[in-house]
């Protein structure tokens, strides 16, 4: 396949990575110093399930230069995806599809809007990976899989071809025919576990460790559950024991990509995690007390470390 890469952060760098290696033809869409690397040097990923070394690497900030595509992936940060729109419209060939591996729950409703329906997939990932310095991803444990589907449950061309080449190059990827309530029950989860790292600044382990901490996880949980049914998503009943165990059994050293943009005081996403939550909470006339609280707290530092609050 011949798939592009708009954003090769942590989550688009990896997957592409494994991709290209997977013989793909894979042209990663960056900018700044990164761009630069990976162009000298190619594009590294470090982790736990193997390492790998894609040079020479496809890498442009360009996308008219690319051509027609098979796939577009989005994997940019939630604040630039209408400028990941832009960029992706000169890929657009008559049977080109387009993901998004986005946080939250608006990405596929943007895409639809900007770039009709017969294009967008339904997507979502579960991985912890981010930029450790220009031209390298480091992947945080070995929790790395893909899930697509087409919006309206079907089964399609386009998803078993994306579906074949994650599988030879080693990706675990699902093909739902609820793709829907894939997002959902990652968001319930991202927002909750993204929100609880970034308000009390730790990782997995003294959260879940702690009798205290573990319940404000367990009822932000709870929160985002009852904003899903409200809003007529058929998520399972056993969702919330599923979502504890999965928690459980993280490193304990693992941080939400939240969290870390928070301590290089770069831009959070808490807008659209926790002030999703809130924001439909309120519409819904769910109570959503945990989170809330959470983007209140958060919201002074939604835009970097420049509009943090300086303490008193």
């Amino acid at each position: 396949m011949k798939i592009a890469i708009i954003g090769a952060g942590g989550v688009g760098g990896y997957f592409g990575g494994r991709l290209a290696e997977g013989g793909n033809e894979v042209w990663f869409v960056a900018r700044g110093r990164h761009l630069e690397e990976i162009r000298r040097g190619g594009l590294r990923v470090k982790s736990r399930v193997g390492d790998i070394h894609v040079k020479p690497a496809n890498a442009t900030d360009t996308t008219a230069e690319i051509g027609p595509v098979d796939l577009v992936v989005i994997a940019v940060k939630l604040w630039d995806t209408d400028a990941a729109i832009e960029a992706a419209k000169p890929l657009l060939g008559p049977d080109t599809a387009v993901v998004s591996l986005q946080n939250g729950i608006d990405a596929a409703e943007r895409l639809l809007a900007a770039l009709g329906r017969e294009r967008v997939l339904g997507g979502t990932c579960q991985i912890a990976a981010a930029i450790s310095g220009p031209g390298i991803i480091r992947h945080t444990g070995t929790l790395a899989r893909i899930t697509v589907g087409e919006l309206d449950g079907r089964q399609s061309a386009r998803t078993d071809a994306f579906g074949a080449a994650c599988k030879k190059a080693g990706i675990d990827i699902t093909i739902s025919t609820d793709i829907e309530r894939a997002i959902w029950e990652k968001f319930v989860f991202l927002s909750s576990f993204s929100g609880v790292t970034a308000l009390t600044r730790l990782p997995k382990g003294p959260i879940m460790s702690d009798p205290d901490t573990r319940d404000l996880f367990n009822n932000a949980l709870m929160e985002a559950i009852a904003v899903a049914r409200a809003k007529g998503v058929r998520v399972g009943n056993d969702l919330l024991e599923k979502l504890m165990n999965f928690a459980d059994g993280l490193p304990d050293d693992m941080k939400s990509s939240m969290l870390g943009d928070l301590e290089r005081g770069s831009r959070i996403e808490v807008p659209w995690l926790s002030g999703k939550v809130a924001s439909l909470g309120a519409t819904l006339n769910v109570p959503v007390p945990v989170h809330r609280v959470i983007y209140q707290a958060l919201k002074p530092y939604a835009n970097g470390r420049n509009t943090a609050v300086t303490p008193v």
